[in-house]
């Protein structure tokens, strides 16, 4: 048992890695993706509006597919698996959240940012000093959900081959003959997504008390 939480812990690793970095990238990504959504510019707004629609209309699954491969086929090159898996997650999240910004964004008054204006505030003063606070508030509960739900998500690295948490649960069950494996990886993401769920609380708790 011991060994077998072992090799566990290091799966957990390599999908905590996942989690973060695809976070990383994802969220000051999304945040350029609702800007380029909600640009005046029909064409920009067009293209940025189809990129959503792909990768919101299609698996993420496939998407990652498409990233490790289409390169081989494309330019006769490659990346490696781990990198492939932080590119398709992060372009796929990046729509989701630039989605959620959008919604908080333009939740905001416009009698507010036109009272900014009169009181001399710059656009970009306006936007993070008056705009982003409110957003970041009222975006937390959905943001929490795909969060949570990209925990869970980092499970799907396994298709090209990544070794994180799942595809080592499955590995270790198709040795032992045992589906214990897959149920303590269960736990682990389950544990996860507890931290994941508190910290979000918490945050919450934090935004309300300098509110």
């Amino acid at each position: 048992m011991g060994k077998l939480v072992a090799l566990m812990l290091s799966g957990t690793v390599v999908s905590l890695r996942i989690f973060f970095l695809t976070l990383l990238f994802s969220l000051p990504l999304g945040l350029l993706v609702a800007k380029g959504r909600m640009s005046k510019y029909k064409i920009v707004s067009s293209l940025v509006n189809g990129y959503i629609m792909i990768m919101r209309g299609t698996p993420l699954i496939l998407q990652l597919i498409f990233v490790y491969f289409a390169p081989y086929y494309i330019f006769g090159s490659s990346t490696d698996r781990f990198t492939a898996v932080i590119i398709a997650y992060s372009i796929n999240y990046a729509a989701y959240y630039a989605e959620i910004y959008r919604g908080g964004i333009q939740s905001i008054d416009q009698g507010q940012l036109e009272a900014a204006s009169v009181l001399g505030f710059s656009k970009v003063h306006t936007f993070t000093h008056v705009v982003m606070p409110q957003v970041i508030k009222r975006i937390m509960p959905a943001m929490g959900n795909e969060v949570i739900t990209l925990v869970k998500d980092t499970a799907l690295a396994q298709t090209i081959g990544v070794a994180e948490l799942f595809r080592v649960a499955q590995n270790a069950s198709a040795r032992q003959f045992s589906t214990m494996p897959i149920f303590i990886a269960g736990i682990f993401y389950f544990v996860m997504n507890a931290i994941v769920s508190k910290s979000f609380d918490l945050i919450e708790r934090k935004l309300d008390y300098y509110r």
